[in-house]
């Protein structure tokens, strides 16, 4: 033990008198091309917090994530990211850029996440966001951008998110989307604005996927009876954009800041709107009912011929010819979407977008396919009809005990075979009175009784309770016709006034 502890500190003093330590600790020394004061680490490259003014001139190539994000960047030269072609997301939110120009973005073509948010920019030019064609998140959010040219965005079609809230944008068109394609697009944050006009019709032709991520609260809306009914009815159908942020979506009620008041909590200032304005706002999605294991086609009609048809799937796969990635749905020739097999996976909207030279290139037809087994499961265990069987049975067996007693010398037979006397035809109501008499009479045996009454008598038999010995107790009914035994009623006496004084059971 102590060898190799001598072996130890003479290998650490070796080291130090070689000068293999640097002055600073025990770090290692920093990568190739790693920038001053950054961090590097595989293909992260962090320079974030540094107070850095331009964009560092040497940057490794094997960066995949930049994180240039908290600093005083104001201008991005064209072709800096050229060295960069593995790049997939870049941080650039929390700088000073107030344009950003052509060609800056030119060498991004494996780009999927760019964020500009917390900058100063004012508006996004034409050309500005070319060579992003593999982009799929662009947060500019919290600048102060007040246009937006025409085409913006073209060129990224494969975006699914776009996060525009926090600026100071008067007016969007929906109607082409500054040159966005609508068939990826999930998500399209326009909250926190001052979006004064929006045209009710576009809004109506925007595919279901896009409204459920359409945010426009916090924004001057006018107070319009058509956008009232278009959001009411997007707020019922469950849509997470409007209902999630039920009480931030205003309108201006006199075209005045002062005068705004919540959409969905003051509906006098919409009581005079006519529900016939509602009408035709929004196509209904059209409902289609189908067993598993049958076919399905749907077809995408538009108003006008179509140049191009594309369908998404309810799990938000876009849709071409020849079908869906597992083979499981096809798009035919004419635009046709077949399902040759339907599963319970096929459920849900499906949504056709058509484009034309005469078509608006949002143009879509929604379908909400319902799936169904084939043959319904099986009913669960009805309790409720066992019970009423039981009480029948129940019943049946007090009309048996009434009606159809045993014989009483049957009792003495034990394990010997008797045969009972049967029932005469035509019993003598008097004589069977006279002959119980002295069991169902309310007075002692030796007292003086009254005449019995013919319209006494015993119409149910209570099971004995406990402390009788399994005797039969007895319930008196009054005004019962012997005369007349099918009128008889069943009433239930809560004690009787006597009972039997043998173990044996004496019918009527």
């Amino acid at each position: 033990m102590a060898r190799l502890v001598l072996q130890g500190t003479l290998l650490c003093m070796l080291r130090i008198g070689l000068g293999t330590l640097d002055s600073e600790g025990f770090l290692p020394p920093a990568p190739h091309n790693c920038p001053y004061k950054c961090v590097c680490a595989a293909d992260l490259l962090s320079c974030a917090g540094l107070g850095l003014q331009d964009v560092p001139v040497a940057l490794p190539a094997a960066a995949a994530d930049l994180d240039l994000s908290h600093n005083a960047l104001q201008r991005l030269h064209p072709g800096w990211l050229a060295p960069l072609a593995r790049l997939r997301a870049l941080r650039l939110n929390h700088n000073e850029l107030e344009v950003l120009g052509r060609g800056v973005f030119t060498n991004a073509s494996s780009l999927r996440l760019l964020d500009l948010s917390s900058n100063a920019l004012r508006a996004l030019g034409r050309n500005d966001l070319d060579g992003l064609g593999a982009l799929e998140m662009l947060f500019l959010f919290n600048n102060r951008l007040a246009h937006l040219d025409e085409h913006a965005f073209r060129g990224l079609d494969t975006l699914s998110r776009l996060y525009l809230g926090c600026n100071e944008l008067t007016s969007f068109s929906f109607h082409h989307l500054h040159g966005l394609e609508v068939t990826h697009l999930r998500t399209l944050d326009l909250s926190s604005n001052r979006l004064g006009h929006i045209p009710v019709p576009d809004l109506a032709a925007l595919p279901a996927f896009l409204k459920n991520g359409l945010y426009l609260h916090n924004n001057p809306l006018p107070c319009d009876c058509r956008l009232y009914h278009l959001l009411q009815r997007w707020r019922q159908r469950g849509l997470s954009a409007v209902s999630d942020f039920t009480r931030e979506y205003m309108c201006l009620a006199f075209k005045v800041p002062a005068s705004r008041v919540r959409f969905f909590e003051h509906s006098r200032v919409f009581e005079n709107c006519s529900a016939a304005l509602a009408g035709g706002i929004e196509r209904p999605e059209e409902q289609l009912h189908v067993q598993v294991g049958q076919s399905l086609k749907l077809h995408c009609n538009t108003s006008a011929p179509a140049g191009r048809i594309a369908w998404v799937s309810p799990q938000h796969e876009l849709l071409v010819a020849p079908g869906s990635r597992n083979g499981s749905i096809a798009v035919l020739a004419d635009g046709t979407l077949a399902i040759s097999n339907v599963q319970l996976w096929h459920e849900g909207v499906f949504v056709c977008l058509a484009t034309g030279p005469h078509l608006h290139h949002n143009q879509t037809h929604e379908y909400n396919v319902s799936v169904h087994f084939l043959h319904p499961e099986p009913e669960a265990f009805n309790t409720g009809f066992t019970t009423l069987l039981g009480c029948a049975v129940g019943l049946g067996l007090v009309l048996l005990y009434l009606f159809a007693p045993p014989c009483p010398g049957c009792r003495r037979c034990y394990h010997r075979t008797c045969r009972c006397r049967r029932w005469p035809r035509t019993p003598s109501p008097l004589q069977d009175l006279s002959a119980q008499s002295s069991v169902l009479s309310t007075t002692p045996p030796n007292a003086p009784s009254h005449k019995a009454s013919v319209h006494k008598h015993v119409v149910f038999l209570e099971p004995g309770r406990r402390g009788l010995n399994g005797r039969v107790q007895l319930a008196i009914a009054e005004d019962f016709d012997l005369y007349n035994p099918m009128g008889l009623r069943l009433k239930v006496g809560s004690e009787s006034t006597s009972s039997t004084g043998s173990e044996g059971l004496v019918m009527t």
